[in-house]
């Protein structure tokens, strides 16, 4: 009864820590709105559609 508990425990933290890792992996990959880069204190590269300057510095813009 032990083990199955301890199993579980292990099962549920892996896919805690699974399911952060995949989160933090889409969050990185968007792209930003040309909004959202402008409120972050950017301005649009339309060259190269980044973000420049501001939080999103180098971020792709949509």
């Amino acid at each position: 009864m032990r083990m199955r508990r301890i199993l579980a425990a292990v099962i549920a933290t892996a896919a805690l820590a699974g399911l952060g890792l995949t989160g933090a992996a889409t969050a990185t990959a968007a792209s930003l709105t040309p909004g959202e880069c402008e409120q972050g204190g950017g301005t649009v590269n339309w060259a190269n559609n980044t973000c420049s300057g501001g939080m999103y510095d180098g971020q792709m813009v949509d």
